[in-house]
């Protein structure tokens, strides 16, 4: 296309002449690939910097717990930077995410406009996209600025605003990103005018911020539902809050250093990076022989066996829906040779996608316990029953599917079941080592997901080669870093949310207006379990456990409902939002990954859905579910 416009360029000004020409397509060709070769070489800069923090993140603890093992010594505040380095491999993520297109949305609501509105929808989420991230970077200097100042070091040498300094690059580079990737010229002209936008109504227009609130939260609205990044519109939510009430714009990077270097938020990566490498290998084959061996003389045994690895996965993947992204492909094809029927195995594998959200080392569990203040061990305790109870649910619809139509039961063999434990020796120690060192006293939560990284990688990479060192691990890492950038840039937008609602007073004047209106707990629950539902369909769980958690809190209080058993309801009303239609995000997940129109893969998921719910009523309204094992 290049080389078309300088030979149309040549013919109108004269310059002929088969040299010229010759020498003018050779300069554009080497401009195109030079600017190829550079395209590639800030890829490669980009995945290096991202894989190797995360890979630091892991191999820090292991060498600390080795050297305290082996010579009684250590690393000297190695915690500490593996707390700081989880902001870097967040916010690396985040620029990634925003690379390849996967920040979370709300609602791809332009797929159904118009060729011609359609356009125009790309034009505003670019203009606001751009505008939001232009913000949060100045806020972010804003915040380094003002830490420059302050003697404040890491580990005694490092300063902190080195560390803190990643939030203003990312954010600068998130903004290009959302320029340069804009499909139009014109959107793209739009997004660029974003950026002196977002200066405009930061410096020149605060006087009049109470007048731009209701005007900018519609804008916001609209860009939602048409599919703008989540943290887009949390952000620019909370800009315009913090702006109307004159608080600075600070804030929100303060609040998202808060939390991101957190002692227990480093476990988040480390267990996701664990599953992905157990996704992307062929562990998911190994154990699907071993459930099967034990399992497949059971009627819809083989419906059993997919919920017990679908709950596997999630339990270190986290209802993200990577468990139906890497799974689904494998398992609907092995559903539909065994005779179940479509509907079924669709439902089947859409509703699990999220199943193992309360058992360990499950990353909301451990998110929802930083957020709240409660024991982390103390909330896996809590989640044992009931998340039986929920597997149990959908392994009843398998064995209820499997008397009514499939193929012949596999019968149990001895010689096969040792086989295909024998085979997937190393990924069924993979949980024990994580229930051991937890409960056991033997690691920490972040040495427990260090640990739990490592053995996954030499047990993929080094014991069963299946994933090559340079060829495939540092894909897996890529995969892993673009998930973990979409959820870290939510949640430290969401925390300056959080932390503004709680400045405002808004939990506690929630809740004195619950204590005047509403004198039933029953009823009270009722309603909670009714807005969790409709919150667990809009938001995404860490969104949800960020803003959500602080607002209901102070409520249950005053209800006297435990807070453990508060948690399980709220994590259990989570996962059943992800199946509620129209929005529930494992519906848009199962639907892409199955290529099935949305409302059919709804119309699968009604008999599980009605199963779970069941399950959250139970664990509602009998609080011995939640509290026995505590």
């Amino acid at each position: 296309m290049r080389e078309h416009r300088w030979r149309a360029f040549s013919s109108s000004s004269g310059y002929e002449g088969r040299e010229g020409e010759t020498r003018m397509g050779a300069d554009s060709m080497t401009w195109a690939g030079m600017r190829t070769n550079a395209i590639a070489l800030g890829r490669r800069a980009e995945n290096s910097l991202a894989g190797l923090a995360l890979l630091a993140m892991a191999v820090l603890p292991v060498v600390e717990i080795a050297l305290r093992f082996l010579f009684n010594a250590g690393i000297p505040a190695s915690s500490t930077y593996v707390q700081n380095l989880t902001l870097w491999v967040g916010f690396l993520g985040a620029v990634l995410a925003a690379r390849d297109g996967s920040h979370l949305t709300f609602l791809p609501g332009r797929d159904l406009l118009p060729p011609y509105a359609r356009k125009l929808s790309i034009t505003l989420t670019a203009m606001v996209s751009s505008a939001v991230a232009a913000s949060l970077c100045w806020a972010s200097l804003d915040f380094v600025r003002a830490d420059m100042q302050s003697p404040v070091v890491i580990a005694g040498w490092l300063p902190v605003w080195v560390v803190e300094a990643i939030l203003p690059a990312t954010f600068a580079v998130i903004t290009l990103r959302f320029v340069i990737k804009t499909e139009t010229g014109l959107a793209r002209l739009f997004a660029l005018l974003g950026i002196p936008a977002a200066a405009v109504a930061g410096f020149l227009l605060t006087p009049y911020a109470h007048d731009l609130l209701w005007p900018g939260l519609i804008v916001l609205f609209l860009a939602a539902i048409l599919g703008a990044p989540i943290f887009i519109i949390l952000g620019g939510f909370t800009l315009l809050l913090l702006q109307t009430e004159g608080t600075p714009a600070a804030a929100i990077p303060v609040e998202t250093y808060r939390l991101v270097v957190s002692p227990s938020i480093p476990a988040i990566p480390l267990f996701t990076l664990a599953g992905y490498v157990l996704a992307e290998g062929d562990a998911s084959r190994r154990l699907v022989r071993v459930f099967r061996a034990f399992l497949g003389w059971l009627p819809g045994g083989l419906a059993v066996v997919v919920t017990l690895l679908c709950a596997f996965f999630t339990t270190f993947t986290g209802a993200s829906g990577v468990t139906i992204l890497a799974l689904g492909g494998l398992l609907l094809p092995v559903l539909l040779d065994s005779g179940y029927r479509e509907r079924f195995s669709i439902g089947l594998l859409t509703a699990t996608g999220s199943i193992g959200l309360l058992f360990p080392p499950s990353l909301a569990v451990i998110l929802y316990g930083v957020v709240a203040h409660v024991s982390i061990l103390d909330l896996f305790k809590a989640g044992v029953l009931p998340g039986i109870l929920l597997v149990a649910a959908a392994c009843a619809l398998g064995v209820r599917e499997g008397r009514r139509q499939t193929g012949p039961r596999i019968p149990f063999n001895t010689r096969e079941a040792v086989a295909a434990i024998w085979e997937a020796k190393w990924e069924l120690l993979t949980p024990i080592i994580v229930l051991v060192s937890l409960f056991g006293g033997f690691g920490t939560l972040i040495e427990t997901a260090a640990i739990t990284a490592v053995y996954t990688i030499l047990v993929e990479v080094v014991i069963h080669r299946e994933l090559h060192p340079t060829r495939d691990l540092p894909v897996v890492l890529v995969k892993c870093l673009t998930l973990l950038g979409g959820v870290f840039a939510i949640l430290g937008v969401a925390m300056g949310l959080t932390n503004y609602l709680v400045d405002a007073e808004v939990p506690m004047n929630v809740a004195t207006w619950f204590e005047a209106h509403i004198e039933s707990k029953i009823l009270f629950l009722l309603a909670l379990n009714i807005f969790l539902l409709l919150v667990g369909c809009l938001l995404d769980i860490f969104s949800a456990i960020t803003i959500v958690v602080p607002l209901i809190q102070p409520i249950s209080q005053v209800f006297g409902i435990d807070p453990l058993h508060l948690g399980m309801i709220f994590l259990l009303n989570m996962q059943l939002g992800y199946l509620t239609p129209p929005v529930g995000l494992d519906l848009f997940f199962a639907s892409y990954r199955f290529d099935k129109p949305l409302a059919q893969v709804c119309r699968d998921t009604i008999p599980f859905f009605l199963v779970m719910l069941v399950v959250v009523l139970l664990v509602t309204y009998v609080p011995w579910l939640a509290l026995v094992f505590v």
